[in-house]
C-alpha cells in the first residue's frame, strides 16, 4: 500500500506544478492548465450519450468545467470547424457558423460547503449567440480573457444523417479465435445519396471505448454491394478486448463507499485511497460503464456546486514493467496519455503510483502501457485482454465530395458488445 503520511506532499506537489502539455490529440478533450478540472460534455443532458447530435435539431451540447482558484475569472471560448482528423478544415468562420468569434462564458457558480473551493463554468452550443450551418467536427477553445492559449479543449461533432451504418463486433479474429481480441465489421448503405467515387469520398473512423490513441481512420472497403460498403475482415478493425473497467465511488468525507480503502484529512484537503490494484490474469465481469464518471455525492443534490475534490490515490501492486510507461486512463484523465496521467514506480511498495485531485463522484478507469516510441495504449500488460469484455464502439462515416474543403460527417452509429 501507500506510504501515505510521507508521500502527501509529494503527491501535492506533483498535482499542482506539473508540466501540462498543449498538444490535444485527436477528439480528445483536454485541459491545460492545473486549475481547471472535470471538463464535460453531454447532449441534450443525457448522461453518458455521444458528444454528438443532428444539423439543424433541437438538440444542443452542453460544456461545463470547474476551476479551482475559486476567483472569479472571465472566460471566453471559440469554435473550430475541424476535418475527420480533427485538424481544421478550410472553411472560414462565416462559412461554418453564425455568431461572434469570441463568446464569454456567463453562466457560473461559486462551490458551497468544500474543502476545495471552486467555481463551476457552463455553457451550451448552439445558443442564441453561435448557430452551427454545416455538419463535421468542432473543437472548442476555452481562454481565459487576455490570454493567447488556450486553456481547454471541447470536442464535438454534428452530424447530417444521408447514410446508415450497420455494425457488428465478434470475437472470432484473423489474429486469434475467442481469445484476446475483438474484429468490428460494418457495412455504410448509402442509398439514395448522391457521390461520384464512393469509395474515395468517404473516410470511417472506428473508436472503442471513446478512446483516440487507439482509433482506426481511412480504412478502405473489403468489397462493394449495391449500394452498399461492407468493411469486414479488416485487420486494422481488430482491437485488443482489453478487461471490464474497474470502478470505485467516493461520495462522501465520513465513509469509505465502493473500493475506497481509506479517507483521511490532512490540511487543507481530503484524500481517498483506492483500493491497491493487481495485474489481471483472468477476465472479471463487472457491469462497467466503459471508462464514463459521473460526478455525484451523497445526497446527489447540487451535484455540480457541492460535490468537494478529494486527492485521490492509486497504486498498482506488480513488478516494474520494462519498455515503457503505465498510464492511468479513463474519462477521469480525459482518456489522455499525457504526462500528468502518467504513474511513477515507487521501488520500496513495489508499486505504480499517482495522485489526482477528483470531485466526488462514481468513476470508472484502467491502466495502459505505452512502450517506449509509440502514442498507442495496451491493455494486456495491466489489465489482460479477454473476447469476452463488454466494449463501445463508434463508427463515424465521413464524406468529402469532390471540390469540397471539409468533411461531412453524414452516419453514426455505436454498439455495445455483449458478454
Amino acid at each position: 500500500m501507500f506510504l501515505f503520511h510521507e508521500m502527501r506532499d509529494y503527491y501535492l506537489t506533483l498535482i499542482f506544478l506539473s508540466f501540462v502539455s498543449r498538444a490535444s490529440l485527436a477528439q480528445d478533450n483536454a485541459v491545460y492548465v492545473n486549475n481547471l478540472k472535470t471538463i464535460q460534455l453531454s447532449v441534450d443532458d443525457e448522461w453518458g450519450e455521444p458528444p454528438v447530435f443532428v444539423l439543424g435539431s433541437s438538440s444542443y451540447v452542453s460544456i461545463s468545467f470547474d476551476d479551482l482558484k475559486h476567483n472569479y475569472e472571465r472566460y471566453y471560448y471559440t469554435i473550430t470547424h475541424c476535418n475527420s482528423d480533427w485538424t481544421p478544415s478550410d472553411l472560414n468562420r462565416n462559412e461554418y457558423m453564425d455568431g461572434f468569434a469570441d463568446n464569454r462564458i456567463d453562466d457560473y457558480e461559486q462551490s458551497m460547503n468544500t474543502q476545495m473551493d471552486y467555481n463551476h463554468y457552463s455553457f451550451t452550443i448552439p445558443n442564441d449567440d453561435v448557430q452551427l450551418l454545416v455538419s463535421g467536427n468542432y473543437k472548442v477553445n476555452i481562454f481565459v480573457d487576455g490570454e493567447d492559449e488556450p486553456c481547454a479543449t471541447a470536442c464535438f461533432s454534428v452530424i447530417e444523417p444521408h447514410v446508415s451504418v450497420d455494425i457488428s463486433v465478434s470475437g472470432n479474429t484473423d489474429i486469434d479465435t475467442w481469445a484476446h481480441h475483438q474484429q468490428v465489421d460494418f457495412s455504410v448503405n448509402y442509398s439514395g445519396y448522391s457521390t461520384r467515387n464512393v469509395i474515395d469520398e468517404f473516410k470511417p473512423v472506428v473508436v472503442q471505448n471513446r478512446r483516440w490513441d487507439n482509433h482506426v481512420e481511412d480504412v478502405k472497403p473489403t468489397y462493394l454491394k449495391v449500394n452498399q460498403l461492407v468493411y469486414t475482415h479488416n485487420k486494422s478493425l481488430i482491437f485488443e478486448a482489453g478487461n471490464e473497467y474497474r470502478r470505485f465511488e467516493i461520495l462522501n468525507e465520513y465513509v469509505p463507499t465502493m473500493r475506497i480503502d481509506k479517507i483521511e484529512y490532512f490540511n487543507p484537503y481530503y484524500h481517498a485511497t483506492v483500493d491497491q490494484d493487481e495485474q489481471r490474469n483472468s477476465y472479471l465481469y463487472d457491469k462497467d460503464q466503459d471508462g464514463r464518471f459521473w460526478t455525484r455525492n451523497n445526497d446527489n443534490v447540487n451535484n455540480d456546486t457541492e460535490s468537494d475534490y478529494f486527492i485521490t490515490h492509486f497504486s498498482l501492486s506488480t513488478p516494474r514493467i520494462a519498455g515503457g510507461e503505465v498510464y492511468l486512463n479513463g474519462e477521469l484523465t480525459n482518456n489522455r496519455l499525457s504526462e500528468e496521467y502518467r504513474m511513477t514506480y515507487i521501488d520500496i511498495s513495489h508499486c505504480y503510483e499517482i495522485a489526482m485531485p477528483l470531485k466526488l463522484g462514481s468513476y470508472n478507469y484502467q491502466y495502459l502501457f505505452v512502450r517506449d516510441g509509440e502514442t498507442k495504449g495496451s491493455t494486456q500488460p495491466t489489465e489482460g485482454n479477454f473476447h469476452q469484455t463488454e466494449n463501445e464502439y463508434y463508427v463515424y462515416i465521413y464524406h468529402r465530395p469532390f471540390g469540397e474543403r471539409y468533411d461531412k460527417l453524414v452516419g453514426f452509429n455505436k454498439i455495445t458488445t455483449e458478454k
